[in-house]
């Protein structure tokens, strides 16, 4: 059966469905020899390649789906090649041979914490769609006086350069003076939104952490540049938070898992001192 281009090659992990509307737009992917133009069906009986390599549409009936969640450090940018040379969050993950890892969302350079990575392309966009209202919780800590009333109109919302954006939720988070935390959620992921919207009430946001991600949280054992896959348990979960049905794949008849008997963090580790506790109490 013939789906439209991008659904058919996101779904068989070849990146999200924007990044695949790019590459059309581009003339970079060809069906049955002809370039492909936006709005073009497919299926698994035709012939397609991206920049000129064929695409083997056969694994989308043997797709399994991976997500990892990742703990970004500062200095790390979130494209998978940098023309000034920076670290990417991509030179950490673990490699794969069929298909790709797309990244959920962004974080700024000097942001840290939560990423999710995953192979399943329609995950991925319907994870970022603003249409999904995802949440996304923040550990905040700024340099500047916050009274109630900066709080409220926050929360009401303020008009910055691209609309109108609030906090889903704002509350206290312990310290004092410089060292004064937040707690914040959005449903949306506009660039720098947490902190334009801070900076529009004139203070400053001299740390900034992802600490959750839909249902997913950002485990205190997780340090900065590690990795870990997730629970067939979490996996349910953030499929049903974006609106799709999870197929844990079966195991093939004397097969063992190939998954590590330890739930450890795994990647290379990451240079200097971990992050600050910003999790507060009765957070794993």
């Amino acid at each position: 059966m013939a789906e439209r281009l991008q659904k058919l090659l996101a779904r068989a992990g070849y990146g999200s469905r924007r990044e695949i509307e790019r590459l059309i737009e581009q003339g970079q992917i060809t069906i049955n020899g002809k370039v492909a133009t936006p709005g073009d069906h497919a299926s698994e009986t035709d012939v397609i390649a991206i920049r000129g390599e064929p695409v083997a549409l056969s694994k989308v009936a043997h797709f399994k789906a991976r997500v990892i969640a990742y703990h970004k450090p500062v200095g790390e940018v979130c494209t998978r090649d940098d023309p000034e040379g920076r670290p990417t969050v991509f030179d950490h993950l673990p490699r794969m041979q069929s298909s790709r890892w797309v990244a959920v969302g962004r974080l700024d350079i000097n942001t840290v914490g939560l990423m999710l990575f995953t192979n399943d392309g329609e995950l991925a966009n319907r994870l970022m769609h603003p249409s999904s209202e995802i949440e996304r919780e923040y550990a905040v800590r700024v340099l500047g006086e916050v009274d109630d009333a900066m709080m409220k109109r926050l929360l009401a919302g303020v008009e910055l350069e691209d609309g109108r954006a609030a906090f889903e939720t704002l509350e206290r988070a312990g310290g004092e003076g410089a060292n004064t935390w937040f707690r914040v959620t959005l449903r949306e992921g506009r660039k720098r939104e947490v902190r334009r919207l801070w900076e529009s009430q004139g203070v400053t946001v001299s740390r900034l952490i992802r600490v959750r991600y839909g249902p997913i949280e950002l485990q205190r054992s997780l340090k900065p540049g590690r990795w870990v896959d997730l629970k067939p348990r979490e996996m349910r979960l953030l499929y049903e938070a974006a609106g799709l049905k999870y197929v844990a794949p079966k195991p093939r008849p004397g097969a063992t898992s190939s998954r590590p008997p330890s739930t450890a963090e795994r990647g290379p580790r990451a240079r200097g001192k971990s992050n600050p506790n910003p999790w507060g109490r009765g957070r794993k």
